[in-house]
């Protein structure tokens, strides 16, 4: 007998051999019936593993993460048999789980067609139905590799040899006439699967590499309640509506070009709302006590090297030749920074040294990877690098910290934080690894904020905490990150004098609040839905005039708006006013102002507010008071 302490620390006694599976039946049919995956001495493991001594076992659901992928990759693997069945002539890649999904690669003749996801979806429901249990075997490498070899599943054959140099056998999980490679865990049938859709088609290259194949990935997603499949398929049509790609053409705010892949052209509508935002980082930057500096675009080679960005970056790089010298268009800013720094010499009293830097960078992401203003190989990014000394660290990073929650409260994005460490590609001690990495964490803890840990990710010159805020429709994006940096200054030999009289060598902190300036006016118009708060408005406010011996009157008054600070236009068109208003509100214009005769003859405007509609005859000056008191508090509405 074997005893199994279970959630709450209940302990229970089982026979040795019984599986998780049999554990979660006598649980209650409940459980049973939503059970996933579990936990066996917090190693996620399939259900059908049996006991062989005393353990922690922990049931997951769908409702837990580890769950969650486990029922997704299942489902993946549903795709991957009905599409074998459907096109046998099909090669196989992989099939992850991801976030919000799952997806498959596939290398076939031709790309997948409108129908042909329709019929794969018909057969995934059979496989479904057919309720097929998932066993899991082992073979030897050399036989792993024969069995593909004789399928002809190349990129299955590739992927085994990989692993074939450890020695250990391959595992398999085989459900009614398909079998696949994988690791594990999965769900015990394909029954279970309650819910899914597939989503989209694209081409993606087998490993990422423009130089590899293009094979056709299908997208989708699995739920374990069909309500939340449709909560999540009615997201995904909202989320369409708001692609920013879509709004900055619809709203004139950005164009994407040919001639440049990956650099944004920013149009009139679109450099105000740029320009409106980067005023609001100069105010933020000057009250938390930031010195602004600007540093060149193109620097030596030497100058990366010493950064340790000419080894670890220079694939992402773009790279010239001056007088036949290797120079680099900088990827980011910090060596211009440390550059600033090392002009002069400093004293502890000093610092810490904050250099804020609105730079612009060149980053050469592949074509592939591309995507309007979230991804892109130019753009600016919101810089500072804080150098100062250890015993500062912790007060610094609190400070930085409260910087961002003011920053994004005002947008009403919530945030997470997640804690980065050492990578395997790194440079630096472990011991100054570790110190740094527990600088973070206790900086974040004493202000009462949470994190999460994501081992290896870290820069490749120190742990980093990244700050992941949470849009109007639940979706996270990355954006403001804290990167701690015992590495660099130590590179490029940074001194300052400290209270002993001693020279010292800073720590330098790496951090951005917006992440790039692009990139975060991506995330705020799909946010805002492209109906931007007043103070951020491109335009604020439209005047109509009814006919156009109206114009007149509403050109004074945009005159006076326009005097006072607020962005204005007059729609002088010989359109309906109807057709005016409707033009506006695709446009989104925070108001509108419908002037005729008896707006002129009481000295009025008629407001309409956007997503209010008709507020009623205001006089000019009250108007404008009220707007400009809710520019000034940027309030959100």
């Amino acid at each position: 007998m074997i005893n199994v302490t279970l959630k709450g620390g209940v302990v229970k006694e089982f026979e040795t051999g019984t599986t998780a599976m049999e554990i979660t039946k006598s649980l209650g049919m409940g459980l049973y019936k939503a059970a996933c995956v579990c936990k066996i001495n917090g190693e996620v493991k399939d259900l059908r593993t049996a006991l062989d001594s005393d353990c922690e076992l922990e049931i997951l659901t769908f409702d837990d993460e580890d769950g969650k992928r486990t029922y997704r990759h299942t489902a993946s693997h549903v795709l991957a048999q009905a599409v074998k069945r459907l096109f046998p002539e099909a090669k196989l890649a992989i099939g992850p789980s991801i976030e919000n999904g799952f997806y498959y690669d596939f290398d076939v003749p031709s790309p997948f067609t409108p129908e042909d996801l329709e019929k794969i979806e018909a057969e995934m429901k059979k496989i479904i139905k057919e309720d097929l249990y998932l066993e899991r075997f082992e073979m030897t490498p050399a036989e792993a590799i024969k069995y593909f070899e004789d399928l002809g599943e190349i990129y299955k054959v590739e992927l085994v040899k990989e692993h074939a140099d450890n020695g250990e056998n391959i595992s398999f999980y085989k459900q009614g006439d398909f079998t696949e490679l994988c690791a594990g865990p999965h769900i015990a049938s394909t029954g279970r699967i309650k819910a899914f859709k597939l989503t989209s088609c694209t081409g993606a290259y087998w490993r990422g590499s423009e130089k590899n194949k293009m094979l056709q990935r299908i997208y989708a997603t699995a739920f374990s309640k069909k309500e939340d499949l449709d909560a999540y398929l009615e997201a995904i049509e909202e989320a369409k509506k708001r692609d920013h790609r879509k709004l900055g053409r619809e709203l004139g705010l950005f164009a994407l070009r040919d001639e440049a892949p990956g650099m944004p052209f920013f149009l009139p509508k679109g450099m105000v709302l740029r320009n409106t935002l980067i005023d609001y980082w100069h105010q933020v930057h000057k009250k938390w006590d930031y010195l602004e500096i600007s540093t060149p675009q193109i620097m030596r080679r030497t100058l990366w090297e010493t950064s340790g960005h000419w080894e670890h970056y220079h694939d992402d790089m773009f790279t010239t030749v001056i007088e036949d010298e290797d120079f680099a268009i900088k990827p980011m800013n910090c060596p211009g920074s440390i550059l600033v720094y090392d002009l002069e010499p400093h004293s502890y009293k000093e610092l810490p040294l904050r250099y804020g830097e609105l730079g612009r960078v060149h980053r050469n992401e592949l074509s592939g990877a591309l995507h309007g203003l979230f991804r892109v190989r130019c753009f600016t990014q919101d810089d500072a690098h804080i150098l100062l000394a250890p015993e500062q660290i912790t007060d610094e990073v609190v400070r930085i910290a409260q910087l961002f929650d003011e920053v994004y409260n005002l947008f009403g994005l919530p945030y997470e934080i997640e804690l980065s460490t050492m990578p395997e590609d790194h440079i630096g001690s472990e011991e100054d690894w570790a110190i740094a990495t527990n600088a973070l964490a206790d900086a974040i803890t004493g202000v009462g904020k949470t994190y999460i840990i994501n081992e290896g990710d870290g820069a490749f010159y120190g742990p980093k905490l990244d700050f992941h805020i949470k849009d109007s429709l639940g979706r996270t994006w990355q954006c403001g990150t804290i990167q701690l940096d015992y590495q660099l200054p130590g590179r490029f030999n940074l001194e300052y004098t400290g209270a002993d009289g001693e020279k010292h060598t800073p720590v330098m902190i790496h951090r951005v609040v917006f992440g790039s300036v692009e990139r975060f006016l991506g995330v705020i118009t799909e946010h805002f839905a492209g109906a931007f708060p007043l103070w951020l408005s491109p335009e604020q406010v439209r005047i109509l005039p009814i006919a156009d011996r109206h114009q007149e009157y509403a050109r004074k008054v945009a005159d006076k708006l326009d005097s006072l600070g607020i962005r204005v236009s007059v729609d002088e068109r010989s359109e309906k006013i109807g057709y005016k208003i409707r033009e506006a509100q695709l446009q989104k214009t925070p108001y509108m102002l419908l002037v005729g005769d008896k707006e002129i003859e009481e000295g009025t405007v008629s407001v309409r507010k956007r997503g209010e509609g008709d507020i009623g005859a205001q006089n000019v000056d009250d108007f404008a008071a009220a707007a400009l008191a809710d520019i000034e508090s940027k309030k959100i509405w």
